[in-house]
């Protein structure tokens, strides 16, 4: 038996497996953290996400809301929050007429520090000798370092890509700087995320029972 920790990026996850997959979104981290590596010790899934504004969906919020109570009721999970940020910027248009302009101004929202709290984890917990190898999934390029460091000091570090191989005109390949970060890199499969949903309804420690969102079916 090995001890495993289980470092989730949230939206990396949401954006590369579950986006399209409604059926796939009340996951159970836990359960699927054990699909991964049947038999081993996992003492700790950290998610790393941010709280989203409800800006292109005001009911979104709310089913964030009931995800993250959800998770509360799972012993191994911790949640860790960044931040979104929005602001304006100057963006190329596509297509646009003679003589109308070439740039537009938008706001552009971007999901700031989960990146970095993941990383500074990984690290950490390394220190501590928390783990004897540790699971990531994403597939954000901007772990690459934190994650081959983490590899050589502490033990090895798995990646579990989100995405999967990426399509080229010779076929899928696995992305060339993710798939060569950690000891290992694993596409997810979605057979994972569809055995690994949360119980509906689900009771909270306070009592009140919640619901998987009608929009997850």
């Amino acid at each position: 038996m090995v001890r495993v920790r289980v470092y989730v990026d949230g939206f990396n996850l949401y954006y590369g497996a579950l986006k399209t997959r409604p059926a796939c979104k009340w996951l159970d981290l836990a359960a699927l953290s054990r699909r991964l590596r049947p038999g081993d010790e996992i003492d700790a899934v950290r998610y790393f996400t941010a709280r989203v504004k409800g800006d292109r969906d005001a009911t979104s919020p709310d089913r964030q809301k009931l995800y993250l109570a959800a998770l509360s009721t799972l012993p191994t999970v911790s949640v860790h929050f960044g931040q979104f940020r929005t602001h304006p910027v100057m963006m190329p248009r596509v297509n646009p007429a003679p003589r109308e302009p070439q740039f537009a101004q938008v706001y552009k929202t971007e999901e700031k520090g989960s990146d970095v709290n993941l990383a500074t984890l990984l690290l950490l917990d390394g220190f501590d000798r928390l783990y004897a190898e540790a699971l990531v999934i994403s597939d954000d390029s901007d772990l690459e370092g934190p994650i081959k460091a983490a590899t050589v000091r502490f033990g090895p570090i798995h990646v579990i890509s989100p995405r999967g191989p990426t399509p080229t005109p010779k076929g899928p390949r696995a992305p060339n700087v993710m798939s060569h970060a950690g000891a290992t890199w694993t596409p997810l499969d979605v057979a994972d995320l569809l055995a690994s949903q949360l119980p509906s309804p689900l009771v909270l420690p306070s009592g009140r029972s919640v619901y998987r969102p009608p929009r997850w079916t």
